[in-house]
């Protein structure tokens, strides 16, 4: 088998630096074509170093005179900014690690589409967005989108597409965050570093704040929808504090199949870099015995109110999805900084939705112009969330 040509979008993040792990663990003959980051350009110049692909792309593009100098006569070619991702991204790679966080992933990701690569997507936002169309340019392309979400590659792995059919309810699997045994009143003054300190899974801030909200569940079931097909009534969430069933299918004939392992990213990258197959690493072992107990309950909608407004905006349809998390990511960024409090996240979110909603901005384009109106969605709703999120800070 020749080599199998690769870029890594997001490489120094968390699922970036597991995905590199992997392939060093793989002993398959690797073409790495390119590496991307946002911001970190000394850990991304350290990768670029040790791995010498075609290029790196910086996303700071005032960070690019810093990485030209750290890979100054490697022969790795440094380039930054918005329109040199994307294209690291189309190059028509045979496989794309799309792990950049955020909206910002959305635009790289359909790049990759486009050039018929088949996609191991970590990125929520891409499917959120513009799930339908993503999904579609990825087949009229003749690649393919696989999940990294380890809750989608749970559901992936047991899903038969043949027997769609007889799919009763997926469910997704979650945590339940460092929050789930607080109180309402309690996590009004949660601070951030209570908030992206999660139990089980290691995570960067922005995804660890979403599983405190557990908005993260949220988005995860309007992605499920996109991939697997399945209307809002049929996905359902339930808490599982140890993180080691990852998501089940329920059947028709009342079978439900489930998927299990140690909270570990890197089983599911492995999974995407070896479909259809099996990729051997050093997985660790899942000891059912030394858990003694597997535990289950059902979520709280009042303390968590993410998951209702993410249930509504999958049933709303149109641009409501794309919105939220527009509002979201706003919310969240704000928090991170200190600006907001830890509820009024949920309630940034609300607002922005319902009064998109009563201007009539949600309703979408034609399908050609889906990816233009997604983002446009977008913006508008960053703007309006930053206006509505003031109205908490004052108040804070």
């Amino acid at each position: 088998m020749g080599a199998r040509s690769v870029v890594v979008l997001g490489s120094t993040g968390s699922v970036g630096v597991s995905t590199l792990d992997l392939l060093a663990q793989s002993g398959d003959v690797i073409d790495l074509r390119a590496l991307t980051a946002g911001r970190n350009v000394a850990d991304l110049a350290e990768q670029a170093l040790r791995w010498r692909p075609a290029m790196a792309v910086i996303h700071d593009e005032s960070a690019l005179p810093e990485l030209r100098a750290r890979l100054e006569g490697s022969g790795v070619a440094a380039a930054a900014g918005p329109a040199a991702i994307v294209e690291a991204a189309g190059q028509g790679a045979d496989w794309v690690m799309s792990a950049i966080v955020g909206a910002a992933g959305l635009a790289p990701t359909l790049a990759a589409a486009r050039a018929g690569s088949t996609i191991a997507l970590a990125n929520k936002e891409s499917l959120v967005c513009a799930g339908p169309s993503l999904l579609a340019i990825s087949r009229a392309a003749g690649g393919r989108v696989i999940p990294v979400d380890s809750e989608h590659s749970a559901i992936f792995q047991v899903f038969a597409p043949e027997s769609h059919a007889q799919v009763r309810r997926l469910i997704l699997t979650a945590s339940g965050g460092p929050f789930r045994a607080w109180s309402r009143e309690a996590m009004r003054s949660a601070t951030r570093e209570q908030a992206v300190a999660h139990p089980n899974w290691s995570m960067g801030a922005k995804i660890s704040v979403d599983s405190a909200t557990m908005m993260n569940k949220g988005l995860e079931m309007i992605e499920a929808s996109y991939l697997f097909g399945m209307p809002a009534e049929r996905i359902d969430v339930i808490i599982h504090p140890q993180s080691v069933v990852h998501s089940l299918v329920e059947y028709a004939d009342g079978s439900t199949l489930a998927q299990l392992g140690p909270p570990d990213m890197r089983a599911p990258i492995a999974c995407a870099w070896g479909w259809p197959g099996r990729m051997s690493w050093a997985a660790p072992a899942l000891d059912l015995a030394a858990y003694g107990q597997l535990t289950f309950e059902a979520p709280d909608d009042v303390r968590f109110p993410a998951l209702g407004i993410a249930r509504r905006a999958l049933e709303a349809g149109a641009g409501a999805p794309a919105a939220m998390n527009a509002a979201n990511e706003v919310a969240v960024g704000a928090f991170l900084d200190g600006r907001l409090g830890f509820l009024d996240i949920a309630r940034t979110v609300s607002d922005t939705l319902e009064q998109m909603n009563d201007r009539g901005e949600l309703i979408t384009g034609g399908d050609d112009e889906a990816v233009e109106w997604a983002l446009a969605i977008d913006a508008a709703a960053r703007r309006l969330g930053a206006q509505v999120l003031s109205r908490f800070e004052r108040m804070a």
